[in-house]
Formats: C-alpha cells, sequence, structure tokens
C-alpha cells in the first residue's frame, strides 16, 4: 500500500517536471516563424510565448505615444511687464505738514515708481504660421514675450489678443521658413468623466513636466470653481496642475488638446481646471486678428440662494430682512449705468426664471446670458418681498479689453 502511493507521488512529480520542461522549451525556443504553424494547433505554450513578446515589445505608454505627438509644440512663455506704483508719503494725510509744505509736499506725495517684473507660462502652437493659444493671465499687461520650444528654438511673440472673460489669449511668432511643430486639437463635447487626462507645461520653471490623472468632472463652472469674474464651463481633473502650468495642454489619451490649463484650488489637492478646447476654438480666430470677443452682459452681482440657505437666514433673529425659500440666484448688487439698473431690478432681487426656464443657481443664469448674445431682450421671473414680477432686461455688450 506505501508502496503504490510512493510510486503515484513520484510519477506525479515525473510528470509535473516534463510539463515544467516542455512550457520552458515551448517558450523560449519557437522561431517566429513557427508560431503561426504551431498557434493553429492551440499549442497553448505558444500563446503565452506570444504574450511575452507582446509584453517586451509593447513597454511604450499611452502616455509616451501622446507626449511624443504633441509634446514639441508645447511652448513655455516668458513675459516681462513694467509695473508703475504710487509713492505714498506717510504724512501726506497730516494737516501740519501739508500747511507747512504747501504745494512741495502735495508734489512730493504724487511720486511714481517703476519696476520690471517677470512671469511664466505655457501655451501650444495650433498652425504653422505661428499661432500660440495660451491664457490671458500669462499675456495680459506684458510689454515683452519671449516664447521658448521644446528644442531650444527662441522667438519674440506678439500678443494678437486677449479675452479677460474667457482668460484666453493668442499669441502670434514669426517662424521666418522654420518648420514649427503643431498640436492636434481634439474635440471637448467628448470628453467623458474617467476619460484620461495628460498635463503637459512648465510647472515653477520645470520645463517640459508631464504629468497624468483623469477628467473629475465635466461643465465645473467658474463660479463653483471660485473664479467668479470668469465665464467658462472647466473640465476639472486630477492631474497635477502648478503655477507655470497655465496656457499649456490637457490632452487626451490620443494626444489630441482637449483643454486648456488654467487654475487650481489653493485650498485643496489634485483639483485643477482647464478650459473646453472647443471654447477655445470658437473664439480663436477673433482674439489672432486683434478683435474684441462680444460678451453679452446685464450688470448685476448675484450668488446662489437655496432653501437651506434662505431658511437659515429666515429663523436667525438678528436677520433684518427675509428670503423667499426656493432656488435661484440672488442679486447682491446692481451696477449702475447698466441694463439691471435701466429695467429696475433692485439689491434683494431673487431671480428664478428666464424666458420660462427655471435658473437653480447664479452659474445658470450666467451662463444663460452668455449664450443668449448681445442686444437680446430677456424676460426675469423675480421674486421680491413676498411676490413674483417680471422684469424685461436687454443684454449689452461687456467692455473687455481684447487686444493690444
Amino acid at each position: 500500500m506505501k508502496s503504490s502511493r510512493f510510486l503515484r507521488n513520484i510519477g506525479s512529480r515525473a510528470v509535473a517536471v516534463i510539463l515544467g520542461v516542455l512550457l520552458a522549451f515551448s517558450t523560449f525556443q519557437v522561431p517566429p516563424s513557427q508560431a503561426e504553424s504551431i498557434d493553429n494547433s492551440n499549442h497553448t505554450p505558444v500563446l503565452l510565448a506570444q504574450a511575452n513578446s507582446t509584453a517586451i515589445t509593447s513597454s511604450q505608454s499611452f502616455v509616451t505615444a501622446a507626449i511624443e505627438k504633441t509634446g514639441p509644440a508645447v511652448v513655455r512663455i516668458d513675459t516681462e511687464a513694467t509695473v508703475t506704483s504710487r509713492i505714498t508719503n506717510p504724512f501726506a494725510e497730516d494737516p501740519f505738514f501739508q500747511e507747512f509744505f504747501g504745494d512741495s509736499f502735495d508734489n512730493d506725495s504724487n511720486r511714481t515708481s517703476k519696476r520690471q517684473v517677470r512671469g511664466q507660462g505655457s501655451g501650444f502652437i495650433t498652425d504653422k504660421s505661428g499661432i500660440i493659444l495660451t491664457n490671458a493671465h500669462v499675456v495680459s499687461e506684458a510689454d515683452k514675450v519671449t516664447v521658448i520650444l521644446k528644442d531650444g528654438r527662441e522667438f519674440q511673440g506678439k500678443v494678437m489678443g486677449t479675452d479677460e472673460v474667457t482668460d484666453l489669449a493668442v499669441v502670434k511668432i514669426e517662424p521666418k521658413g522654420e518648420n514649427l511643430p503643431v498640436a492636434p486639437l481634439g474635440d471637448s463635447s467628448i470628453v467623458r468623466v474617467g476619460d484620461w487626462a495628460i498635463a503637459v507645461g512648465n510647472p515653477i520653471g520645470l520645463n517640459n513636466t508631464v504629468t497624468l490623472g483623469i477628467i473629475s468632472t465635466l461643465q465645473r463652472s467658474a463660479a463653483q470653481a471660485g473664479i467668479t469674474d470668469k465665464r467658462i464651463d472647466f473640465l476639472q481633473t486630477d492631474a497635477a496642475i502648478n503655477p507655470g502650468n497655465s496656457g499649456g495642454p490637457l490632452l487626451n489619451d490620443r494626444g489630441e488638446v482637449i483643454g486648456i490649463n488654467t487654475a487650481i484650488r489653493a485650498d485643496a489637492t489634485g483639483i485643477g481646471f482647464a478650459i473646453p478646447i472647443d471654447l477655445a476654438k470658437s473664439i480663436q480666430t477673433t482674439l489672432a486678428s486683434g478683435r474684441k470677443v462680444a460678451h453679452p452682459y446685464i450688470g448685476i452681482q448675484m450668488q446662489n440662494l437655496t432653501p437651506e440657505l434662505a431658511k437659515a437666514n429666515n429663523t436667525n433673529p438678528n436677520s433684518n430682512f427675509y428670503l423667499p425659500e426656493v432656488k435661484g440666484a440672488i442679486v447682491m448688487g446692481v451696477i449702475p449705468n447698466t441694463p439691471a439698473q435701466n429695467a429696475g431690478i433692485l439689491f434683494g432681487d431673487v431671480v428664478v426664471a428666464i424666458n420660462g426656464q427655471k435658473i437653480a443657481d447664479a452659474g445658470q443664469l450666467q451662463d444663460f446670458v452668455e449664450k443668449s448674445g448681445v442686444g437680446k431682450k430677456l424676460k426675469l421671473e423675480i421674486i421680491r418681498d413676498d411676490r413674483t414680477i417680471e422684469v424685461n432686461v436687454t443684454t449689452a455688450q461687456m467692455e473687455s479689453r481684447s487686444n493690444r
């Protein structure tokens, strides 16, 4: 009985050894020219051999391929600007010194000083003629713009146009017969949450830096992002974005530009925002020609209102006003000499609908106005005190410096 069990153990070990030898021989000794014929016989070890071969020859990641495709078109932008500041005399408000020194004291208190301020950002070439997209805040007020390519070539840039409302700008360089790399532009309308996101730029002076993440959410309003002076529905990403990345491209897994890296949340980690490339494509030609981008506005400052916030206000014994417990946009200020003031909109009004469409927050109202166009009549449904009224307002064009 023991001997038969021993023989069985010996037999099983022998079979295991033989199979191991055959597997090793099949994996490493089959010539590539024979792989197809052996594979047709469903020989499992050859399938393992093919898998190993694929792993060896496909070591390049999709990130590497994307950067090789688009990276050369990403540029560093160095700027210089002259900043003038007023020198304030510490005794300017002292009546004794004003009386004693007279006019000479006043003149002395109005002196100014000038200093050079240097900045840095990123951008990318979109056309072989030398058109570069970047952020407005990278090049605004710049007296000198220097564009440096990844291969070291250096060009003097000219700011063709900036648009502070969308934080977009176009810079032009003269290729002078040199061949310029161009970044392929993608389609941000088909981007989905969870898609790969590759940020490229020159953060804190570290040229040609690449970070990888995903698209965290779509259509994050500027108000939600804490950038209240912009009109953008951002792509949100967790790909690392740092100072100096501004203006650089956000790529998809195919190396196409889907966004322009713009901002981060200073109070958070892994939350960055990019301008969708479709928005940039829609105004690039306007900026490149030095023309202004037309942005409609009505002239109110507003904040989100929710039933919870309104209830908290209404139950506060120190509150001296009542808010309707609804979703909407509460008017916190009316700018003088604007369509809103002319239409009779008041502080404390709560906008709950526009042209019959319900408004849940300030972002929706701003988006509706932006898409309506200049000179369009809008009907706002407003709750004022304890009654609902309708106010007609006509949009006007916002004054925005979009050329030099």
